[in-house]
């Protein structure tokens, strides 16, 4: 088990520039009009023609970055690049062809083969699969052809019909205009169609236990990318048994976009991402605008420790003991595991978070419609078993309250998690131990913001300034402690 080293810290942060759909969109289509043009970037006639080109369609990649087009969204992408080849009767072979041969490159054989390949042990051959999945990408990442593939050609396209003849009056109008309509219809689609955020509750939370803690520890087990369906269809006896004894929730929805960073950061701060300031994996202000659980629980004495990934830093700062996400996918959990185990034995925490992360990375290489992803989750059932086992032996369970969850779901395709496709919106979530009743079924609406509030009710402390989520009344039993 290694430490998260402070390289490996800024590596992720540099690679969630190209792992995220907006950021990578600027630096996608930069990078391939320079390729396109490298034997004529020393010549100053060409930064002439060049960078009034750049000036003129910057408002046309701004927009692209503001707008995601998630899901059924996307055909207007293509309605627009059909919509510029007629009215503009342009279209640049180079750029078409370095574009998805860049494209193609970057996501198939560069990120998904030679990187997972590195960081989890991916088969050499998992390109093969990999193309595939990159065609069915529902997801915000870079790896979302249906959205990134449009956005950049139009960009390409503008920038190559700006370039390729002297400015005029007209060149200039037309390229305005368009832009303009395209700013036009991007807003209205937005306005009118995108219809499948999660709405969340803007009242602060109500329920505040007054000091009474229900549990003396609360332990929260994530299982990163777990599809509730999934879930459901994985043999996992252990788990099955476990909450069976406590209170299963049904219907758990997660945050819009549903990226791990947005997700546990509304799930310890127990507010929506508009509010806690973090919009992707990629976080350009380091840490939350509002308090998490943590900051509570330092507050009141008591000690918290979120065990995960180096990119959970980005968030939650020293309030994570990170470990290494370079590790075979058959390792990663089990390194996860026992850096917990050492944070208990270190520190005795009052709340202890641990992210399991072998689903999701599972999801992410290989797909979640393949008969691994089901095997996967199997096998975290035993790995969960055996944590539990360790922690009752040495008498941290006593009086705890075990809380099982996954941060998101998956899509199709890879990664496949961030705007909230088939797959993703729901996740498993269920409660036993100190304070939780027994064999209680919650089919109520329930949304990830309820995890801090409800750990804050449990531990006898408020939940965290800003928090807008619901405490889980359903499951607590005072008369269990």
């Amino acid at each position: 088990m290694k430490q998260a080293s402070k390289f490996e810290i800024v590596a992720a942060r540099c690679w969630n520039v190209l792992n995220e759909g907006k950021s990578f969109h600027p630096v996608f289509v930069l990078g391939v009009f320079f390729l396109l043009h490298a034997l004529e970037l020393g010549s100053g006639e060409f930064w002439g023609r060049a960078l009034p080109a750049l000036l003129l369609t910057a408002p046309l990649v701004a927009l692209f970055v503001r707008y995601d087009f998630p899901l059924k969204l996307r055909s207007a992408l293509w309605g627009f690049l059909a919509v510029f080849v007629l009215v503009f009767r342009f279209v640049d072979a180079g750029a078409l062809a370095l574009a998805f041969g860049l494209y193609v490159f970057f996501t198939v054989f560069f990120w998904g083969t030679f990187y997972y390949h590195l960081r989890t042990g991916a088969p050499k051959t998992n390109f093969v699969r990999f193309w595939r999945l990159v065609l069915e990408n529902p997801d915000s990442t870079s790896g979302n052809f249906l959205e990134q593939a449009p956005k950049a050609l139009l960009a390409l396209f503008t920038l190559e019909y700006l370039i390729q003849e002297p400015l005029d009056a007209g060149r200039v109008s037309l390229v305005f205009l368009f832009t303009a309509a395209l700013g036009l219809a991007s807003y209205l689609i937005h306005r009118k169609c995108f219809d499948w955020k999660p709405i969340y509750p803007t009242e602060s939370t109500r329920d505040v236990n007054d000091g009474a803690p229900l549990a003396e520890r609360v332990i929260v087990v994530v299982i990163d990318g777990c599809r509730l369906d999934r879930f459901r269809e994985a043999e996992k006896p252990y788990l099955e048994k476990m909450m069976a004894s406590g209170t299963v929730y049904k219907s758990v929805e997660t945050t819009y976009p549903a990226r791990t960073v947005v997700c546990f950061s509304s799930m310890l701060t127990g507010a929506a991402p508009e509010r806690h300031g973090i919009a992707s994996n990629l976080v350009l202000k380091l840490g939350l605008k509002v308090e998490s659980i943590f900051d509570v629980l330092r507050r009141r004495g008591k000690v918290g420790r979120l065990v995960g990934i180096a990119h959970l830093i980005d968030a939650f700062g020293d309030d994570v003991a990170s470990v290494t996400s370079v590790a075979h996918n058959d390792k990663i959990d089990q390194n996860l595991i026992a850096a917990a185990k050492r944070e208990l034995e270190r520190h005795d925490p009052d709340l202890l978070v641990l992210q399991l992360l072998a689903v999701d990375q599972n999801g992410h290489t290989r797909g979640t419609y393949y008969p691994e992803y089901v095997e996967r989750i199997e096998i975290t059932d035993g790995l969960i078993e055996e944590f539990m086992g360790w922690c009752e032996e040495r008498d941290y369970l006593r009086n705890a309250a075990v809380i099982l969850m996954a941060d998101h779901g998956q899509g199709r395709g890879i990664g496949a998690h961030g705007h909230l496709s088939e797959g993703e919106r729901f996740v498993p979530f269920a409660m036993w131990g100190s304070g939780i009743a027994q064999g209680r079924v919650v089919s109520e609406p329930h949304s990830i913001l309820d995890l801090a509030p409800t750990i804050g009710y449990l531990l006898g402390v408020e939940p965290p300034k800003g928090s807008t989520g619901r405490v889980l009344t359903e499951a607590l039993d005072r008369e269990r402690l």
